[in-house]
């Protein structure tokens, strides 16, 4: 599993990468997001979801399907959304209704049944956070991240956007916010779009196992590729359209993107998590 120090530490990208790392290696592979905030989605006549998750099935090249991002939340303004159910429309709900009624009682039920879908179908399910897990006003109605990793058994890689500076204290922090059966599960770190002399960034490993007790897996650095954002902090994202020339166009950018990423991380550490 995927999680971020923050929204926009790179989350979506880094799945879409190591879904076609493993793709290649041979495994089938899926990705996986329980829940979605974005007005950015991915439509059908049968079904709607995020297009990251679509981006991500891509990647992965495997059958876009609803239980992929099973719940989907497209903002109103105002404090409601409309929530879309395993790709299917529900209802428009204010954001109190929503964590107080909908969240506990209905939404995780929801997302464990198309995440065990996903597994009976697939070698390899990549889950993708939400935010950050150390949300801690939002802990008891997050269903997005440490939940579900314990529920699935899911070590935890935690990536970081170092290009906004606060990487090292935002990794100590979020581990030091999280309960401690929840630590356990992280198993090491990311971090993203970095400018620069990786020697520079060593110390900082050091110290950052000497604090934590977890090592770092790589660094990804600061490039530029034509995948769809999401809604996030200081990015403004671009409608598309799904044809097959776009498509083809973002699954050659993908094979660049995982190339980088497996040249840059410990991609064998990695694959031993899932062993």
């Amino acid at each position: 599993m995927i999680q971020g120090t923050s929204s926009g530490a790179g989350k979506t990208i880094l799945v879409a990468a190591l879904c076609r790392i493993f793709s290649n290696f041979g495994y089938s592979v899926a990705p996986f997001k329980s829940q979605n905030m974005s007005n950015f989605s991915y439509k059908t006549k049968n079904f709607e979801i995020s297009r990251a998750q679509a981006m991500q099935a891509i990647a992965a090249r495997v059958e876009i399907t609803p239980h992929m991002n099973p719940i989907l939340l497209k903002p109103l303004g105002n404090y409601y959304s409309s929530v879309f159910l395993q790709g299917k429309f529900y209802k428009k709900l204010h954001a109190n209704e929503y964590y107080k009624k909908f969240v506990l009682p209905h939404g995780l039920n929801l997302v464990f049944e198309s995440y065990n879908i996903l597994r009976k179908n697939h070698d390899l399910i990549i889950i993708e956070g939400a935010g950050s897990p150390a949300e801690i006003n939002l802990e008891k109605f997050d269903i997005a991240n440490m939940r579900v990793a314990e529920k699935t058994n899911s070590p935890v890689i935690l990536i970081s956007d170092i290009d906004r500076g606060g990487s090292f204290a935002s990794i100590v922090g979020t581990l030091q916010l999280l309960d401690k059966k929840y630590r356990k599960l992280v198993k090491g770190f990311v971090f993203n779009k970095f400018r620069g002399d990786i020697n520079i960034l060593k110390p900082g490993f050091r110290k950052i196992k000497q604090h934590t007790g977890k090592s770092v897996f790589g660094v990804i650095p600061m490039i530029n590729f034509s995948l769809p954002e999401e809604d996030s902090l200081g990015v403004k994202p671009k409608a598309m359209s799904w044809n097959k020339k776009n498509i083809a166009k973002m699954d050659r950018e993908i094979e660049k993107l995982s190339k980088l990423v497996k040249f840059n991380l410990n991609i064998k550490a990695i694959e031993g998590l899932i062993k």
